[in-house]
């Protein structure tokens, strides 16, 4: 058994952005930046990918990386992480999105460090800076405790300045507690196993937050701030963000 892994869930399909993760960025797809990336910022965890279809298994093993077919029904990365990690059997996985090329090796072993303290599971947030993100629901926000552990996600602004309105400025985001969730997770094996075989829940279906689910039936997640910066890639405009980092 490994005791701590990196399972990168991948889908082929998007719904904002078809076929994202094969999207060439200067003549290479998005998942063989991310897979480099993330063997080169934490090279002491065994990593494997988690896909859903032979384009993205033929990708990351041209790539020379492990990947393990999964069901393609699956709904939640989560869930496809679970049935991976079946033939992996690690006692602890590290979760990093296929699509965030910035990931770094602080973020995944802050992640790391979080389980450490026993807690169930445990992701990652950082500071919204301006109004505009705050706003999107794109960008996930999450609530948290005084200790770190999360209270909610949701797409809306959250906590919402009731006597401002939508009239926020950039200024009142950062002197607030105004947090990004970051598509980064980690969790205890039996959890994992656990959240698989939970049906959807009802907060996760309106949302479509998975991690809801794990609030929902009354487990704790641990959330750690980071400031390191990040590129999540949903749409083709994300793409083209992250081609003008890598030309700097």
């Amino acid at each position: 058994m490994t005791d701590t892994a990196i399972i990168v869930p991948c889908r082929l399909e998007s719904t904002r952005f078809p076929r994202k993760l094969l999207h060439k960025i200067k003549g290479r797809p998005l998942l063989s930046w991310v897979a480099e990336r993330i063997a080169r910022q934490a090279p002491e965890f065994p990593l494997y990918f988690a896909v859903d279809h032979q384009l993205l298994h033929d990708c990351v093993v041209q790539a020379g990386f492990k990947a393990i077919m999964t069901d393609p029904a699956h709904q939640s990365g989560t869930d496809r992480i679970a049935e991976a990690n079946r033939s992996i059997r690690a006692g602890q996985v590290i979760n990093v999105q296929a699509d965030e090329p910035l990931v770094s090796g602080g973020q995944i072993r802050a992640l790391a460090g979080l389980l450490k303290a026993g807690v169930p599971m445990a992701t990652l947030a950082t500071a919204f800076k301006t109004a505009a993100d705050f706003s999107n629901p794109n960008q996930v926000k999450v609530v948290m405790r005084q200790d770190g552990r999360a209270l909610y996600f949701s797409r809306a602004m959250t906590p919402y300045p009731r006597e401002r309105g939508a009239a926020i400025d950039d200024a009142w985001v950062r002197a607030n507690p105004c947090f990004k969730h970051l598509g980064l997770y980690a969790y205890q094996a039996d959890l994992l196993e656990k959240f698989a075989k939970l049906p959807p829940g009802r907060l996760e279906q309106i949302e479509k937050l998975e991690q809801l689910r794990v609030l929902e039936n009354g487990y704790e997640i641990a959330c750690g701030v980071t400031e390191d910066p990040t590129i999540g890639v949903d749409t083709p405009e994300d793409a083209v963000k992250f081609e003008e980092w890598l030309g700097k």
